[in-house]
């Protein structure tokens, strides 16, 4: 666990503000003077890129069949009509996906005019711009609007940006080409109206440290670059007052933390990383004094590493509100991935490009192209890491283990903060995937993006009700209640400790707890990632220690992605009627399909997953242990949710209550070859011991096979070494934790 002086890194974070001020002051005033003499284009890609990109594109390869697709694009797009319509839907709806296909033909049609010099590419994204200067004026607030980040040509400010980020490099890469007259009526009409409205006229959204605040300060700053406005790059770099308290640099150092871990969680990562990496290209093209990606010891590097790690099998960890089909094929990472590269030249990186199956028409993605196609990558490697979360990366952590087992598993442990309006109230939860596929889930968020029908494309009422609450995640509830009572602003003020993450050749481990999630009730959970000896299957170890200062209901949920085959004690199961397990807080979503009341020693369940492996998970029992199956999709009148499946360990009526549990992965399902193998658990028995301090826990296999996972509580260095008797047997370990044999 990592002690931090909170008065005195508040000091030094204003001191380093009252600098990084100062030298953007003298940057600045060095740019004022040579901002009139700067070339066009100068953002992204400047004149150098254009030269090396055109010679490339004669060259067959990656690079140049990227160019022609795109090309061929837009010549057809050039047969037809140009259509700027009045911003009359919401996220789906067909004009406000004509504004964002709009920005990238734009974008497109502008990097084809540079490579191949034929005005007609250069006449359609002047022809649109004029258009959209003819209409923007005479717009008012959009009619969608639900949302205190307004916009006009979206139903949100966010959508604006987005818009002008992509339309204000169309703009440089153009503009040589355009008459001043032109150049008047566009920036007139169009590109000063959208960044005064993003800026002056948005001031809760562009001083705000969030996404959305990273979007409208990148495009400010951007479009200040291109239109010679240095007081404009200034502001999206400091905020509206130029006070340091908001803007590109405050989100900089607030929004990461010093390992690159976004506080969103990795969905939104993916999302802002585009306007951070962008935005610092430009920084870098236009002042590289200020040395952007060097800034706080290079996190937006570590942020796109970060973005990468934070996944499994191409796709992100759905941590917080996440949609789950987003993955390290995204634009927003393969734009970081190409930046990264071009400039580390970090060999590894072309394995994530290789995989994203995208090539960038820019210099970066020149640079990625012509060493893929030398054969150049390396194998990258996904890493056990406890990424911590705040400023200062002492707010909690999201722990990532990783097996190295022949079909990698991931688990992953999140004891982070709790990541402003978009986190979910799921202190201590863990999710686990195996063999390519999720096996305890996280629901994510309750969206379906553009999909005008459902909401309009935007955070469906079930968000709020289902998948933040704390029951539709894999941790402790008590009495029935969300973490901070479901309100996001206690939320924000506290967070979990991390005790300790260590890994070894046996696996990794990690323990946190939290006291502040319930006013009367804390609870502390360790979990283990390991490899027995002789074994292709990783195995998950679970322990939740929960006290309260009167009796509770403590529910441990588990949620899972397959199907049931089994378990080792009788369950009641509703054949005729269900009915929801509550009232409120997410209870009132889950139909109560079975319970059931262990009798032996392990309470066992088991499920198939898709991937063709059983899994089961053995819960240690307690006299008053009961398990509760559900299903997701009551009191959903619309169909919103997903029919989920899950169960819930219930402990009622103490004030304490410790859940052991063990993951199990064992077998094979074939349909194809119409064969089972081992289908039934393997795990005979589970005993815990503590022993001053160190918690040992005993599995003992049906094979007569037993092994000690034994694991240090207090404060102890890598090189420590401990010993413990156990059954008149002498062990030793050293470090954190250890995987031990047992003997007879």
């Amino acid at each position: 666990m990592i002690n931090v002086n909170l008065t005195a890194l508040s000091t030094v974070w204003r001191q380093v503000c009252q600098l990084t001020a100062l030298l953007l002051i003298v940057a600045m005033l060095c740019w004022t003077n040579a901002a009139a003499a700067r070339p066009h284009p100068n953002l992204v890609l400047t004149e150098a890129d254009i030269v090396e990109m055109r010679a490339a594109i004669k060259t067959p390869g990656l690079f140049s069949r990227t160019f022609e697709k795109t090309k061929n694009r837009i010549d057809q797009q050039l047969t037809f009509n140009i259509d700027v319509p009045l911003p009359k839907d919401a996220g789906g709806g067909y004009t406000h996906e004509r504004h964002k296909k709009n920005a990238m033909l734009m974008y497109d049609a502008a990097i084809v005019f540079q490579l191949t010099k034929q005005a007609r590419y250069a006449g359609y994204v002047r022809d649109m711009l004029l258009q959209y200067a003819e209409l923007y004026p005479t717009l008012p607030q959009h009619p969608m609007r639900r949302s205190s980040n307004v916009g006009k040509l979206f139903w949100q400010g966010l959508n604006e940006a987005v818009w002008l980020v992509y339309t204000i490099q169309a703009y440089d890469l153009i503009y040589n080409a355009l008459s001043a007259d032109e150049r008047h009526t566009i920036e007139q009409g169009i590109i000063r109206p959208v960044a005064r409205f993003l800026s002056v006229e948005s001031p809760q959204t562009f001083n705000k440290v969030h996404n959305h605040g990273t979007w409208a300060t990148a495009a400010v700053g951007m479009t200040g670059y291109v239109l010679s406005e240095p007081e404009w790059v200034e502001m999206a770099l400091l905020d509206l007052n130029k006070s340091g308290k908001g803007g590109f640099l405050r989100q900089l150092q607030v929004l990461f933390s010093p390992q690159g871990y976004y506080n969103e969680g990795p969905y939104y990562q993916r999302y802002a990383l585009l306007p951070f990496v962008t935005f610092a290209k430009a920084i870098q093209v236009n002042q590289p004094e200020l040395d952007i990606f060097g800034y706080r010891d290079g996190v937006l590097l570590k942020a796109i590493d970060t973005t990468i790690q934070l996944s499994y099998n191409g796709l992100f960890f759905p941590l917080n509100d996440a949609l789950k089909d987003k993955g390290i094929d995204t634009i927003e990472l393969v734009t970081g991935v190409a930046m990264a590269y071009a400039l580390t030249g970090d060999t590894s990186l072309l394995d994530i490009a290789q995989r994203q199956n995208t090539i960038l028409l820019t210099g970066d993605g020149l640079k990625v192209a012509r060493d893929l196609s030398n054969n150049k990558a390396t194998s990258y490697r996904f890493n056990s890491v406890a990424y911590g979360d705040g400023p200062a990366g002492n707010e909690g952590a999201l722990v990532v283990m990783r097996s190295a087992t022949p079909k990698p598993a991931a688990l992953v442990f999140k004891a982070t903060a709790q990541g402003l309006g978009h986190g979910h109230f799921d202190k201590l939860n863990w999710q686990f995937y195996d063999a390519g596929a999720e096996i305890v889930t996280d629901y994510g968020a309750a969206r379906f993006l553009n999909v005008e029908a459902k909401n309009g494309g935007r955070y469906l009422d079930e968000n709020e009700s289902w998948a933040k609450q704390t029951v539709a995640h894999n941790t402790l509830v008590v009495n029935e209640q969300s973490h901070f009572n479901g309100n996001t602003a206690t939320g924000n003020k506290h967070h979990p400790t991390l005790h300790f993450f260590a890994k070894n050749v046996h696996g990794s481990i990690a323990s946190a707890s939290i006291d502040t999630a319930y006013e009367d009730a804390s609870f502390t959970r360790t979990i283990a990632l390991l490899t027995l000896p002789d074994s292709s299957l990783p195995l998950v170890v679970d322990i939740l220690t929960a006290q309260a200062q009167s009796d509770k209901q403590f529910d441990l949920p588990v949620h899972y992605n397959g199907q049931l085959i089994e378990t080792n004690f009788a369950r009641d199961t509703a054949l005729q009627q269900m009915q929801a397990l509550g009232k409120a807080n997410g209870y009132q979503h889950l139909w109560l399909t079975a319970t059931g009341k262990p009798d032996a020693e392990l309470a066992k369940i088991t499920w198939l997953n898709d991937n063709g492996r059983f899994y089961t998970l053995n819960t240690l029992n307690r006299t008053n242990l009961q398990v509760l199956f559900t299903q997701l999709g009551a009191n959903d009148p619309n169909n919103n949710l997903r029919n989920e499946r899950a169960f819930i360990l219930r402990s009622n009526g103490s004030h304490e209550q410790r859940f052991i549990s063990v993951l199990e992965p064992h077998g094979e399902y074939n349909p194809s070859q119409e064969f089972t193998l081992d289908a039934n658990s393997k795990l005979l028995a589970i005993h815990t011991t503590s022993i001053k301090n160190i918690e040992i826990i005993d599995l003992q296999f049906v094979d007569q096979r037993r092994f000690l996972l034994a694991y240090r509580t207090d404060s102890v260095k890598d090189s420590t070494n401990s010993q413990f008797t156990l059954n008149g047997k002498r062990y030793s370990f050293s470090g954190r934790f250890a995987l031990l044999q047992a003997t007879e």
